[in-house]
């Protein structure tokens, strides 16, 4: 049974006695790839009781690094013609091909295919028969925090969609696979592929990304076209951003706002508006537009056929942007930066 597109979800959030492992504990994974999401599962597969193999080309450079860590490892084919469910955490742009050439050929009828992000199911690069579960399980973090909340006994919060269950064990094996990377400690929140991949373009692109960083670039900008030092306008655009965030994670946008000071809050609310305008949700929706009707979706897959020109054009002009030398001049003369980096070295993730 396919996902109904037009199905709406109640918010509903699952937690670790919601899940029994017997669903998964007489089940083979291969996890595929063993970069930031794929070392996590993998590794916390395994350290539930799972039976975990790693899938990864032979001249993969994490090969050596995921038999380091006391994992199987084997070629992404042979890793799924083992697997009763294959998760598949290679990056979006590669899983067409992998699926075309290794999955897909050793696929077999009650198998499930999993993912940590539904672009690909749901813009149809990759079409599952119909007699595999495709289920999401996707992790609300960087692997290396999915990894180290596991290891220090947290969660990390999570989604789970069911797109196919041929089975009619898919939910309760999601649920169970989220148990055993750590999710259902901190709680799933059911979704469906479609709703994850659009709102998470979306809010790549309108907000967590390219608008926080559009903003804080044409805020510095702004400061150091009036004659203020670059470093100020640092300061002030970017590094004092994190202070602010962290205060509306940790206690939504009314934690923040208790915490700031009443001139601040008071600035805050009456220009807030007047830079962020209606002009601005005109565009935002245009982008969600865009993300809805496949026309993104298009468009990123035909720059990947093309060698990505245009990305590396964009790419290279915002790494030479002025606040990046002097946000690294500053940064190197914190205190702070050696304790970073220190961490760093610690939670090291594997490419």
């Amino acid at each position: 049974m396919t996902e109904d597109d037009t199905q709406t979800f109640d918010s509903t959030v699952y937690y670790d006695d919601d899940a029994d492992s017997e669903h998964i504990a007489q089940k083979t994974v291969a996890v595929l790839g063993y970069g930031s999401q794929g070392h996590a599962h993998a590794q916390n597969l395994a350290d539930s009781g799972v039976d975990v193999v790693v899938g990864l080309r032979e001249s993969s450079s994490s090969w050596d690094a995921a038999e380091s860590d006391g994992l199987r490892v084997a070629t992404p084919a042979d890793a799924v013609a083992e697997a009763d469910i294959v998760s598949v955490l290679v990056p979006d742009t590669v899983q067409p091909d992998v699926y075309e050439n290794a999955i897909e050929p050793n696929l077999e009828a009650g198998d499930t295919l999993q993912f940590a992000h539904g672009f690909n199911i749901h813009y149809n690069q990759i079409q599952p028969p119909e007699d595999v579960d495709v289920t999401m399980v996707a992790p609300k973090s960087p692997g290396h925090l999915v990894r180290r909340n596991y290891e220090n006994d947290e969660g990390t919060p999570g989604l789970l969609a069911i797109y196919q269950d041929a089975t009619g064990d898919a939910h309760d094996e999601g649920l169970a696979y989220a148990a055993a990377i750590g999710c259902t400690r901190a709680g799933v929140v059911e979704t469906s592929f479609r709703e994850e991949t659009e709102t998470d373009l979306f809010g790549e692109q309108a907000v967590l990304c390219g608008g926080v960083t559009s903003l804080v670039k044409q805020g510095y900008e702004t400061l150091v076209d009036a004659g203020y030092s670059p470093e100020m306008a640092y300061f002030e655009c970017l590094n004092e951003l994190k202070l602010i965030v962290d205060l509306m994670y940790e206690d939504g946008l009314g934690g923040m706002w208790d915490s700031v000071s009443d001139t601040a809050e008071y600035g805050g609310l009456t220009q807030g508006d007047v830079v962020v305008d209606e002009h601005a949700r005109e565009n935002m929706e245009e982008v969600l537009e865009k993300v809805q009707d496949g026309t993104f979706a298009r468009e990123w897959i035909v720059e990947n056929q093309a060698g990505r020109p245009n990305y590396e054009q964009l790419r290279t002009a915002e790494k030479n942007h002025e606040i990046e030398a002097v946000g690294e001049e500053l940064r190197g003369l914190f205190a702070w930066q050696e304790d970073e980096e220190a961490d760093d070295e610690k939670t090291e993730v594997k490419a």
